[in-house]
């Protein structure tokens, strides 16, 4: 497919998602809230340096404890007839970074644990033999929290259902920063229906915190020469945290 195919594939998918929501494409919470932030396009144009300057956001709302057991056996869409397991997403409660993914695979299904399967191990490379970091001093989630049949996409319902619990999580921690792994995490994040070839690299944010979108570590098993363009995301990202950059 061409780059022109995709765009156009993933705006017509977009706007059926905006069409799920309300019939005027915006959901009723949201509506009522401040003006959105800053397009994708402008916050792009941010220096690196004054991002990283930026004091971490206050947290706000219930920590996730609390945010798990509100989730409880969650019945609220209809992927719970066929999950295994609920996976609500693990890592440090006090983390700096934040992943965000798409859904549970089969072996997140069957471990309850984001981001455990042949991408979840690449991930780990990505965190610990790349940025040097321990992959238990970051939070990953998704943005589903159980399993689709067949990995197939996320359905606007399954979203809308998990969304307060994401959306909780993330003020819950208040990372300084936030990485949106693939098409569905970042147009989850950054609220935009670009094609993931076009916003990786271009930093957004969401409710002040800086959003880097970047490939999923399932497309790079596939695109191995992806890892360079997502090698250069996470040393942006590394930067800002205030990280020395291996190599450099």
């Amino acid at each position: 497919m061409s780059e022109r195919d995709e765009l156009v594939a993933d705006i017509a998918a977009h706007g059926r998602y905006l069409a799920g929501l309300t019939t005027i494409g915006v959901p009723p919470q949201r509506a009522a809230q401040a003006p959105p932030s800053e397009p994708v396009a402008a916050v792009s144009v941010r220096s690196e340096r004054a991002a990283a300057a930026a004091t971490r956001p206050e947290r706000t709302g219930p920590d996730l404890t609390a945010i798990r057991a509100d989730l409880g056996d969650c019945q609220r869409c209809r992927l719970a007839g066929g999950r295994k397991t609920i996976v609500f997403g693990q890592g440090n409660p006090e983390a700096e970074l934040m992943f965000v993914g798409e859904a549970p695979g089969a072996d997140e299904d069957e471990q309850g644990l984001a981001f455990v399967g042949r991408a979840g191990q690449l991930l780990t490379d990505i965190i610990e033999k790349g940025m040097k970091l321990r992959r238990a001093d970051v939070f990953i989630a998704n943005v589903l929290k159980c399993r689709p049949p067949q990995n197939r996409n996320p359905e606007p319902d399954e979203v809308l259902a998990c969304q307060p619990f994401l959306e909780a999580q993330i003020r819950a921690i208040r990372p300084r920063v936030l990485v949106g792994l693939g098409k569905f995490g970042a147009h989850w994040l950054l609220k935009t229906a670009e094609p993931i070839t076009r916003l990786r690299g271009r930093m957004g944010e969401w409710e002040g915190i800086p959003v880097m979108p970047t490939y999923h570590p399932a497309y790079l098993l596939r695109n191995a020469a992806g890892k360079k363009e997502v090698w250069e995301d996470m040393k942006v990202v590394l930067r800002l945290l205030g990280k020395p950059v291996p190599g450099e």
